[in-house]
């Protein structure tokens, strides 16, 4: 008999108290840069001596945030695309493929999730001052494309692992190419799948500072490298304002992706 947590009895109480402290203390860090992006003061002061929306008008109003910001939603753009395409293809491959190494390729793909990222910054930073990526779009895609595509494997295979491929082969018989099948039958059955690779692959670029750090220029840098670079030279509340409205983008994907994957299972 499993063991549920309706089960716990009394257990069930200091559970929830040791989830409840973690949550907390994950979350009070963003909650107080969350106060201070709305604090009067011009230091990074807490708690707020007053109330203010100066410095979010004030980071809209600098062509700098913006262009950071809009970089930043640009390359993640073409990551999620990129990746979503690289990642449903290796997919396919992994899953209904039947070949030598397969299992290494598959470990091959996964190695950027357990390989230090600095170091994998570092090694993408002497290749591309050789090829003459560095400071480039192409370049900033490349690296988060990297990172990203992983995370597209995982979700896209775990999704096809879960599809009956009778099904895709009685679309077959019934007139349909192989493409077609994939098209009309399969694609739509791992369309959460898919989504989530994308919600991943999307926040994964938008999130990443390290790789950025290396690959950034003086005219091309993302939001999260904007940020460091401020915060090397000011501890103004505009950094508290940029540092909010990127974690409450990634927090609004999530829970929409929460909400069709839960749509889904309905």
């Amino acid at each position: 008999m499993l063991l549920t947590f309706e089960k716990l009895g009394a257990w069930r109480w200091g559970l929830g108290l040791i989830c409840g402290l973690v949550a907390l203390f994950l979350l009070l860090p963003i909650l107080f840069i969350a106060a201070l992006s709305f604090g009067s003061s011009r230091w990074l002061i807490f708690p707020p001596p007053g109330w203010t929306l100066d410095w979010y008008r004030e980071l809209f109003a600098d062509p700098r945030w913006t262009e950071a910001a809009l970089t930043s939603a640009k390359i993640g753009v073409v990551v999620t695309l990129l990746s979503v395409a690289i990642g449903l293809l290796a997919s396919l491959a992994l899953v209904r493929g039947r070949f030598s190494g397969r299992e290494v390729l598959r470990a091959f793909f996964l190695t950027p999730m357990v390989l230090p990222v600095v170091v994998l910054a570092v090694a993408l930073y002497a290749v591309f001052l050789r090829i003459g990526l560095g400071g480039t779009f192409t370049g900033f895609v490349i690296a988060h494309l990297v990172v990203a595509l992983p995370f597209s494997i995982i979700s896209i295979a775990g999704a096809l692992e879960e599809f009956d491929p009778s099904i895709e082969d009685a679309a077959i018989l019934c007139g349909a190419s192989p493409w077609e099948a994939r098209l009309r039958v399969t694609f739509p059955a791992i369309s959460h799948g898919l989504f989530s690779a994308a919600i991943f692959s999307f926040l994964i670029s938008w999130d990443e500072v390290v790789l950025a750090i290396f690959m950034a220029s003086p005219t091309l840098q993302t939001l999260p490298v904007k940020i460091w670079a401020t915060m090397r030279q000011d501890l103004s509340p505009v950094i508290a304002a940029a540092s909010t409205l990127l974690v409450a983008t990634t927090i609004l994907l999530m829970l929409l992706a929460a909400l069709l994957r839960k749509g889904k299972k309905s």
